[in-house]
């Protein structure tokens, strides 16, 4: 028999989203929504996941890249909050994707006139690790030498002190796709490049569905739930146009600079008693971000501005010789946006707790919070599902099974000697031979996509076969790394293109 091609598996599941009825449609794919379907699935519900836009397209792949309790809540008392990232974080660490969720070391360099004073971050930090049950081991003080030992470009001029902490990294849009990978699995029928544009409210509900590249479509459904990110309000207004605001968007840049040498920590600056910017090793580069502006435009249209080039530089120069931050120096710049709950304080100030709204028509709506508690604010939702749609009890705790890739990583990945083989067990774990499989009839696949990368044609076939990759910017900037280490240039571009095209793969 043979195999069909991505566009055929892809009408396949258009085909499916028109014929069943399912039980909840869930709005957006980042990395809540996605695990909004996931656990849903998980529990037995006949679910639909779409996305006007690529899986993880939006805020979900222009994090921090952080899994972390967040040390400068302590500031404003959010212990509850704290303590239920740490948790998270270490579920992650440890369980559910260790191929994706790596320990980092962190230094938090104290200068002369900043927010914040050694004794108040020593006890901060002490704090810290208590509500993560010490599993960080010793975290400490260190001098201005000490500092520079781990760090060798920190700036010294007026460095009092510094503390040294452990927290974790992520690759943020990895981690959604092997959710979304996680709960097509489990039964979920997922479509990208797919906009909600019309919601009925009948008994049996019904949205329209704009597919790119297909005709539209009409899903019928028990339940919808909202998770569309910064577009939350804009699809509340789908089912009811008189729908007042829910969230205010902050919008968050960071920039990718190449890697000094002896950079063998994280650095979490304070910018003020509320803000911190970050300088994060990542892919063999340094990230720098991020910024916290309040955006009032339109989410689609969102870009990265010289202002915002200029703060993000001027904030890591806190820390940082300007050397090394020179915007010439510059490999990928990108922007996200975060949707925070109305009110007078500023953004900044802005809790990070997520909200949950259920319309009058009985749509849940979901925004905010953090990567890092991404699982509990699944259940939070799942929570308030009807009875007659969940069938079953309300859900305590998350699904703790290894997300695809999870299982073995932590032997699988560390171990592996061939560079190969351990490149690709960092970014796949456990499936890292599902990769080589898809490729095995091509003698280039184990080719880089483009020599100063690390990128394989490997990973873009699997891609396309696979993770349902269907334009170039879901090959360079979501499947591979080639974007944010700068080498998406026209040839690499033009010959991913082809390899759409050749795949039966490519979108208009």
């Amino acid at each position: 028999m043979t195999a069909l091609s991505p566009l055929e598996r892809r009408a396949q599941t258009i085909e499916r989203l028109e014929k069943e009825t399912f039980d909840l449609l869930v709005v957006g794919a980042g990395i809540i929504g996605s695990r909004v379907a996931y656990e849903a699935a998980c529990r037995g519900l006949r679910v639909a996941l779409v996305d006007a836009g690529d899986f993880g397209g939006g805020t979900s792949s222009a994090s921090s890249k952080l899994i972390h309790g967040g040390l400068r809540y302590l500031a404003g008392y959010d212990f509850g909050l704290v303590h239920e990232a740490l948790a998270e974080r270490h579920a992650l660490l440890t369980r559910v994707a260790p191929h994706l969720v790596h320990r980092l070391q962190f230094l938090l360099p104290l200068y002369r006139g900043g927010p914040w004073s050694p004794l108040t971050i020593g006890a901060g930090l002490v704090l810290y690790s208590a509500l993560s049950a010490f599993r960080d081991g010793r975290v400490r003080l260190v001098t201005p030498a000490g500092a520079r030992g781990i760090v060798t470009p920190l700036r010294d001029d007026g460095l009092r002190a510094a503390g040294v902490f452990s927290d974790a990294q992520t690759d943020d849009v990895r981690l959604c796709l092997a959710t979304v990978t996680a709960a097509s699995r489990a039964g979920a029928a997922v479509l990208n490049h797919a906009a909600v544009v019309g919601i009925d409210r009948p008994a049996v509900r019904s949205a329209s569905l704009r597919v790119r590249g297909g005709p539209d479509v009409t899903i019928r459904c028990r339940q919808i739930v909202n998770a569309a990110g910064p577009w939350v309000d804009e699809v509340r207004r789908l089912e009811d146009a008189s729908a007042r605001p829910l969230v205010r968007l902050s919008k968050g840049v960071h920039l990718t600079v190449p890697l000094p040498e002896a950079f063998e920590s994280a650095l979490i600056v304070p910018v003020d008693r509320t803000r911190v910017t970050f300088a994060i090793p990542w892919q063999g580069l340094l990230l720098l971000g991020t910024t916290d502006t309040p955006y009032d435009g339109d989410p689609t249209a969102l870009a990265v501005e010289p202002a915002d080039v200029r703060t993000v530089l001027a904030e890591a120069g806190l820390a940082l010789p300007s050397r090394l931050l020179d915007p010439r120096h510059i490999r990928f710049s990108f922007a996200g946006l975060r949707a925070l709950p109305l009110g007078e304080r500023g953004t900044a100030q802005a809790s990070r707790e997520h909200l949950v709204e259920v319309s009058r028509a009985g749509m849940i709506s979901v925004a905010g919070g953090k990567l890092t508690t991404h699982r509990r604010i699944a259940l939070d939702v799942l929570r308030r599902l009807p009875a007659e749609v969940l069938r079953g009890p309300r859900p305590r705790t998350p699904d703790d099974h290894p997300l695809p890739g999870g299982v073995t990583a932590s032997r699988a990945g560390p171990s592996a000697v061939d560079p190969v083989t351990r490149h690709l067990a960092g970014i796949y774990g456990s499936e890292a031979d599902r990769v080589l499989a898809c490729a095995a009839s091509d003698r280039t696949a184990m080719e880089r996509i483009h020599p100063e990368g690390p990128d394989l044609w490997a990973q873009a076939r699997y891609a396309i076969q696979e993770e349902w990759a269907a334009t170039v910017d879901d090959l360079v900037r979501r499947r591979t790394s080639l974007s944010v280490r700068g080498l998406a240039d026209e040839q690499v571009r033009r010959r991913l293109h082809d390899l759409l095209a050749s795949a039966g793969a490519l979108l208009p």
